[in-house]
C-alpha cells in the first residue's frame, strides 16, 4: 500500500510539472502574436533626471506619444545618468512602444523600456533598449540589447545576440522599431518586432525586484555635453 501511494505521488508530481511547463510555453507562444495594445495616456507619466546629468532632460507630448530629450554619460557601470519617463506599477505588466527615431550624438546613445527598483542612480533594474543604428558594437551587430543591474551599486551586464556575424538578428528599422518589455512574476522578457504584431523573443532574465516598481522609457545621450532625442509612439500595454 505504501509503495502504491509513493508511485501515485510521483506520477501526480510529474503530471503537475509537465502541465506547468506546457502552460508557460503556451503563454510565450501566444505572446509572439499580440493583440492591439491598450494605450497608456501620456499624461499619466512623470519624468525626472536620474544621476544628475550635466544637461537636464525634457519631455514633450506629441501626437500619439512622447519626445524625450536627455543628456547623461550612460546607463552602465555602477551609476546611471539619464532621463526617465515613468509610471508606478505593481505586479505583472506587458509594455509596448514604437520608437520612431533616436538621434546619435554617440555610438552608444540609448533609448528603451526600463523597470527600475528606485529613482536612484545605482539601483537594480532591467533595461531593454535600442541604439541609433545597426553599426557593430561590443558583441552586438544589431540595434537591440538587453541590460540589467542585479545588485545595488553593482556593475551592469548585458545579454547579447547569439551571433555577432552576418545579418543582424535584431536590427533597428526606424520608424518601425518596436520594443516590448514583459514581466511575469520575476521573469522579464524583451521582445523585438518590426510591425507591432508579430514578436520575437530577445531574451528572458530573472531578477527578484519588488512587486511595486517604476516602469517607463529611459534615454541617455552617452555624451556629457550633448543631448539625444528619442521619439516614442504607440505606448501601450498588452492585456492577457
Amino acid at each position: 500500500m505504501i509503495k502504491k501511494v509513493v508511485y501515485y505521488s510521483i506520477f501526480t508530481l510529474l503530471i503537475l510539472s509537465a502541465g506547468s511547463d506546457a502552460t508557460a510555453q503556451n503563454n510565450q507562444k501566444s505572446a509572439l502574436k499580440s493583440k492591439k495594445a491598450k494605450p497608456v495616456p501620456v499624461e499619466s507619466f512623470k519624468h525626472t533626471d536620474i544621476g544628475n546629468p550635466a544637461i537636464a532632460g525634457s519631455v514633450k507630448a506629441s501626437e500619439n506619444g512622447l519626445d524625450i530629450t536627455a543628456g547623461g554619460v550612460d546607463i552602465w557601470g555602477v551609476k546611471d545618468e539619464f532621463n526617465f519617463v515613468y509610471i508606478e506599477r505593481t505586479g505583472d505588466f506587458d509594455l509596448v512602444s514604437r520608437i520612431v527615431s533616436l538621434s546619435a550624438p554617440h555610438l552608444y546613445s540609448k533609448a528603451g523600456l526600463m523597470a527600475r527598483e528606485y529613482l536612484t542612480a545605482s539601483c537594480r533594474h532591467i533595461y531593454f533598449q535600442v541604439f541609433p543604428n545597426n553599426n557593430p558594437r561590443n558583441k552586438n551587430n544589431g540595434g537591440y540589447e538587453f541590460q540589467y543591474r542585479q545588485e545595488k551599486s553593482g556593475e551592469m551586464k548585458a545579454i547579447y545576440p547569439k551571433s555577432f556575424e552576418g545579418t543582424p538578428e535584431f536590427p533597428v528599422a526606424y520608424p518601425n522599431t518596436w520594443i516590448r518589455l514583459q514581466r511575469i512574476k520575476n521573469d522579464f522578457t524583451g521582445y523585438y518586432s518590426n510591425d507591432g504584431k508579430n514578436w520575437k523573443v530577445y531574451t528572458t532574465f530573472s531578477l527578484e525586484l519588488p512587486e511595486k516598481i517604476y516602469l517607463g522609457m529611459a534615454v541617455t545621450s552617452h555624451k556629457a555635453d550633448d543631448i539625444a532625442t528619442a521619439k516614442f509612439r504607440n505606448i501601450g500595454e498588452l492585456k492577457h
